[in-house]
């Protein structure tokens, strides 16, 4: 288990712009070859925008992109012609496939807090799709087939325990709270990366939420 802190992320976005960002991988001027991935998962951002803030009409291709709000409402819009509103509690899923466009802003009054995590799929191309699931549960995983992952969104209580999925490939990450997980206490922004994770139990220290990443196994015995 490789466990990476809030701290050892890489600032970015445009604070100017009401932009701030935190990067858990490899991303954008700040390269670093020995984190570009784990298993699937090639980026794990924590965003948050400021009122009348958000990222401008941009591209992707070739990746599921996850997002999970955790405060305030994300408004998306992509060149496809989808246009909704993001809660905490729900799950969005853009698969950019072959090309696609798309803007994300904060419309509200309040600032917008968001998880956004990046996939590989197995395969290139496809066509685009989009996806909403409102108000996921504990008990529901949501899959995504693509990249062989399943997400896990777990709320705990303090003292209260749930089981880590088994897999080749686990990724942790904790949005609020702390939790004890195999012998190291993780609070809000850190991550634990698990290869081969068997067995293994998170225990809220206070109540806690996460989001867990069960992957099939890599080509790649390191998961890079």
């Amino acid at each position: 288990m490789d466990v990476r802190r809030a701290a050892e992320r890489y600032p970015g976005g445009d604070p100017a712009a009401g932009i701030e960002s935190w990067h858990a991988f490899s991303f954008g001027p700040h390269y670093d070859p020995d984190n570009l991935r784990f298993g699937a998962v090639i980026a794990c951002n924590e965003e948050r925008l400021a009122p009348g803030a958000g990222f401008g009409e941009h591209p992707h291709s070739h990746t599921e992109i996850v997002t999970w709000v955790v405060e305030g409402e994300l408004t998306h819009r992509d060149s496809f012609g989808h246009e909704t509103t993001v809660r905490p509690g729900d799950v969005q899923r853009l698969s950019s496939a072959a090309g696609v466009r798309h803007v994300e802003r904060n419309d509200g009054p309040t600032p917008v807090t968001f998880v956004q995590m990046w996939l590989a799929p197995r395969e290139p191309g496809g066509d685009p799709a989009y996806e909403i699931v409102h108000g996921i549960a504990d008990s529901t995983p949501y899959a995504v087939p693509e990249a062989g992952a399943m997400l896990h969104v777990r709320r705990l209580g303090a003292g209260e325990r749930t089981a880590v999925p088994d897999g080749h490939h686990v990724y942790v990450h904790v949005v609020r709270g702390e939790v004890r997980l195999d012998g190291e206490e993780l609070g809000p922004g850190d991550a634990a990366r698990i290869i081969d994770a068997k067995d293994l139990e998170a225990v809220g220290a206070t109540r806690a939420e996460l989001l867990i990443w069960e992957m099939a196994g890599s080509s790649s015995p390191s998961g890079a």
